[in-house]
């Protein structure tokens, strides 16, 4: 397994901003799916949805899931929301499930001061109830794909980055 630290849960339970503190604290770098996955297509990814529907974006995650798994070590990966459906998940390195409930992760969308494009770029947020339902459906389904789940709701994402830390022996 790659020494590669790999970061799912649902959208906007904050993967980005832990990656960013795991970098600061333990200089890896760090790669984010979405951004690969646009750099790959050179298109956003509501773009990809709206144009070429879900099925389509799902196959782009697992051509970049084959992509880091040959091709990136030592390395901090922030996913998207869906990444952990791709069949090597766990080969690519230690699956770390940041967990939230939905109503706080909303909540904290909601209150960002970016709030309208945080939830423009992200095309299964526009129905508040279907997001609600996709996150019960994915709730076991990412504790089945994770070595380890960090419960995040009310934490810093300094206290994560340690705990990720802590796990991860680094």
């Amino acid at each position: 397994m790659a020494e590669n630290i790999i970061l799912i849960g649902f959208m906007g339970v904050g993967k980005g901003r832990t990656a960013r503190e795991l970098a600061k604290r333990n200089g890896r770098f760090i790669v984010d799916t979405d951004d690969l996955i646009e750099s790959m297509t050179k298109q956003k990814i509501r773009k990809i949805f709206a144009e070429k529907g879900e099925p389509h974006f799902r196959a782009l995650e697992q051509r970049a899931a084959d992509w880091l798994e040959k091709n990136v070590s030592g390395t901090i990966v922030s996913t998207g929301g869906g990444f952990f459906m791709v069949n090597n998940i766990q080969r690519l390195g230690t699956v770390i499930y940041l967990h939230a409930s939905v109503e706080s992760i909303i909540s904290t969308i909601q209150e960002h001061p970016k709030a309208e494009r945080k939830i423009k770029k992200r095309p299964l947020l526009q129905d508040l109830e279907a997001a609600k339902a996709l996150y019960e459906k994915r709730l076991p389904l990412y504790r089945e794909a994770a070595h380890h789940e960090i419960v995040v709701e009310g934490k810093g994402s300094d206290w994560v980055a340690d705990e990720i830390l802590r796990i991860a022996g680094l």
